[in-house]
């Protein structure tokens, strides 16, 4: 099998998933077929009839169909293989379709091609030429199909082609259409808001409200009112009825933010909610049925959560069905470059600099920072340069890390940067000479991409 490398995923195009099914009214066809892919897919099957397609369609989820373009049937189309393809794409507009034809029909094939056919192949094919082709149909649906998840995640924020980002975006893809709780961690400024609201976008709750409330901002006079409501009266402010952020989700989502910096009274008060999927407004007796998918976030770590003293176990376990680890930017610095570019692209439209830049230079200082701010941090530093920069050309000057992250270790850092520089050369040296200076498999294992490897071997003259 073939890899391939589609729009920035890793696609390995088994044949063993598919499913195919063949349609031709000549047996031998069949058999030949069947021989060939039976080994090669997951399952094949054949069919003499046309009339029996949509019945075959209805019970199996093809992945590909190969159609015959004639059969001895009484179409009165004028050709039959044309009028079951578009039969097969009203219905099954996403099916694969590769029309079967002989020498003859080549102008009816080219005309399959723009009622929606993938291809067509010529009596007598080529098994081998057969596969290939099967292969790279398959390999370019699935491309597009992750292409236009990416670009989902792009106009969120959610950017990065590391491994680590790989897997929350497979995660995302098998939680989302589940109601499964979940719980997202991970440090102050990594986006935990947006893989929330990416789960809701996904999920079958997608028409329906996304309210997300800071709880940990809540103080415990406004914690009940804020999220269950109150009627009027109900206490000296409470000049009218007004429902609760839990109401306002009803058949939604609903994403708590900094769940782990409630207290524990307020933890009591959630799980009551949680367990009994009943609200009831302050100031009533009333009880109001709950149907919300729950998402919750919090910076501190699962350790901290199972500590009883601060947070209820009880309550853990009944908002972390699924638990998603957003990681820092540090340790992802494969992406540094492909976040600084986005933000610099947004902010050059926004301040009408549609043509800046970054240069090699000013990504390379970017790569070698640590960003205890994580991406908020990158956000802003671009935002500023963006604004701050005389040329469209920006240089490391431009780039201004902020005193709030660094705060008095600047001086110290900027002390030791000869020695921070003298260990990250000879780390390259080793990991290089480990791998027989395969600069791919080196960069891999450093954590970084061929190209920021290669401005660190020009900056350190290896």
């Amino acid at each position: 099998m073939r890899s391939w490398y589609i729009y920035g995923y890793n696609i390995l195009m088994n044949l063993k998933q598919a499913s195919i099914l063949v349609l031709d009214d000549d047996k031998d066809v069949l058999t030949a077929i069947n021989l060939l892919l039976k080994k090669e897919v997951k399952e094949v099957i054949t069919e003499k009839n046309p009339e029996n397609l949509f019945a075959l369609i209805k019970k199996h989820s093809f992945d590909l169909i190969l159609l015959d373009m004639n059969f001895n049937a009484s179409i009165n189309t004028g050709n039959e293989g044309i009028y079951w393809l578009k039969r097969v794409k009203e219905t099954r507009p996403s099916t694969c379709v590769i029309m079967i034809t002989a020498y003859a029909d080549i102008d009816l094939a080219i005309r399959s091609l723009k009622e929606g056919a993938s291809d067509f192949v010529v009596k007598p094919w080529n098994n081998q030429k057969l596969i290939e082709t099967i292969e790279d149909i398959l390999a370019k649906k699935d491309g597009e199909k992750n292409w236009a998840k990416q670009q989902n995640y792009e106009e969120l924020g959610l950017i990065g082609e590391s491994e680590q980002m790989r897997e929350i975006f497979s995660k995302i893809e098998k939680v989302a259409p589940t109601d499964a709780n979940i719980l997202i961690l991970g440090e102050n400024g990594t986006g935990k808001d947006l893989i929330a609201k990416a789960i809701h976008q996904r999920s079958v709750r997608a028409s329906k409200s996304y309210i997300k409330v800071d709880v940990g901002a809540l103080t415990e006079s406004l914690f009940e009112s804020e999220l269950f409501g109150h009627k009027k009266g109900a206490f000296t402010d409470a000049k009218e009825d007004r429902e609760g952020r839990f109401e306002a989700a009803n058949s939604g989502t609903l994403f708590m933010d900094e769940i782990g910096n409630i207290s524990l009274q307020q933890q009591a008060k959630l799980l009551t909610v949680l367990q009994n999927r009943l609200v009831t407004r302050l100031g009533t007796n009333n009880t109001i049925p709950l149907d919300i998918r729950l998402i919750c976030a919090t910076n501190l770590p699962l350790s901290e959560l199972a500590n009883e003293n601060k947070f209820r176990k009880d309550l853990v376990y009944r908002i972390n069905t699924v638990e998603i680890i957003v990681p820092p930017l540090r340790s992802r610095k494969s992406d540094i470059s492909l976040l600084a570019k986005h933000f610099l692209k947004f902010y050059g439209n926004k301040y009408f600099k549609p043509d800046m830049q970054l240069s090699e230079k000013a990504i390379l200082k970017l790569e070698e920072y640590n960003f205890p701010g994580n991406v908020r941090e990158l956000q802003y530093i671009i935002e500023r340069a963006v604004i701050m920069a005389d040329s469209e050309m920006l240089q490391p000057n431009d780039l201004i890390f902020s005193p709030l992250e660094t705060g008095s270790k600047i001086l110290s850092e900027q002390e030791s940067e000869t020695k921070l520089s003298t260990i990250e050369k000879q780390t390259i040296l080793k990991v290089i000479e480990k791998n027989n200076g395969n600069i791919t498999k080196a960069a891999k294992e450093l954590g970084i991409t061929r190209t920021a490897l290669y401005r660190r071997l020009s900056k350190y003259e290896i």
